[in-house]
């Protein structure tokens, strides 16, 4: 868009930001990622305004203001986890959501192709694991491929693996998102194999109460990393007002963001699977405790929590006042 017409459309903001001090930190914070944006835009094609100049400085001073008196080690990793990615998830929660749609789907396809196709899970999931799996059914302990490994090992391979798999999703989003699907395909018809395989030999309820203790964090994780990777896909294919470079610099980056803040969750997914998921004795109660509790925060923090963190910036935004929150 035209100089005049950018002005135009934000002057107004600008010299609110200006004069106005913030409600609390996290209108300061909101504040702060809106400036970068336009000023991100107004160095892409103004850069030899004043306009941009005018930019720049009001940005340093709200950075300042941000990390004035800030205690940078525990301060910025808890305004991350209460802020800015609950945040990210808010302003991404669509594409988020089609990552959720994909996965769901390919896992009813690969529950499918298993029901048709006695051979489908031994093509997935390779004849070992099959063989093993048969034969821990046979004497009545079909989650016995859990206990194989001593627990830290476990531990440690599985959380590697998972934050490896999450990485390659949101890496994959630089393909236009093709990769990630492939990556979201290949979970989803492996789940979706899996648990039909289960279902196929009777014992369909054990397998949800000992998998799904782990399962619940793994699973949602792995479709929020593939949501990460259509992020960073959407700014290549739509970047909006902004050039290109500008767009997929911006999405990559909140692609980053989220896929690294599943770090941890992986990281509880791995103690899980490695430390509590052998005990397939364990009483029903107990496991469906330990996945009903996982399954609601992902719920609360991933889509109730950001929802009302947004509600509460554009309240104040609209309103401002002198009380924080």
């Amino acid at each position: 868009m035209r100089e005049a017409v950018f002005l135009r459309l934000n002057e107004a903001k600008w010299k609110q930001y200006e004069s106005q001090p913030p409600a609390g930190p996290d209108e300061l914070a909101a504040r702060f990622v809106e400036l970068t944006d336009d000023l991100a835009y107004a160095q892409t094609f103004y850069p030899a305004s004043p306009t941009t100049r005018y930019l720049n400085d009001l940005t340093a001073r709200q950075h300042q203001a941000i990390y004035k008196n800030k205690t940078e080690s525990t301060g910025r990793f808890r305004h991350f986890w209460r802020q800015e990615l609950p945040l990210l998830v808010a302003c991404h929660h669509r594409t988020l959501a089609v990552s959720l749609v994909l996965f769901t789907v390919f896992t009813l396809l690969g529950a499918l192709s298993a029901a048709y196709d006695d051979t489908f899970v031994r093509v997935v999931l390779g004849d070992a694991y099959v063989n093993k799996t048969l034969e821990n059914i046979e004497r009545g302990d079909p989650m016995a491929v859990y206990k194989g490994m001593s627990e830290t090992p476990m531990f440690l391979a599985i959380t590697v693996n998972n934050i490896y798999v999450a990485l390659v999703a949101y890496a994959l989003g630089a393909t236009l998102g093709l990769g990630t699907v492939w990556a979201l395909f290949r979970n989803g018809v492996m789940l979706g194999s899996f648990q039909y395989f289960f279902y196929q030999k009777g014992v369909l309820l054990p397998s949800l109460l000992t998998i799904w203790i782990h399962g619940t964090l793994e699973i949602s994780a792995i479709v929020l990393a593939g949501g990460a990777g259509f992020v960073m896909a959407r700014g290549i294919l739509f970047p909006g007002t902004y050039s290109r470079a500008v767009a997929f610099r911006q999405a990559a980056r909140d692609g980053l963001k989220l896929a690294i803040g599943l770090v941890p969750i992986f990281m509880v997914a791995g103690f899980l699977e490695g430390f509590v998921t052998r005990h397939t004795g364990m009483p029903v109660w107990l496991s469906v405790a330990i996945i009903g509790s996982s399954a609601a925060f992902i719920v609360w923090y991933f889509i109730l929590y950001p929802r009302q963190l947004m509600a509460r910036l554009r309240a104040h935004s609209a309103n401002p006042s002198p009380a924080s929150f």
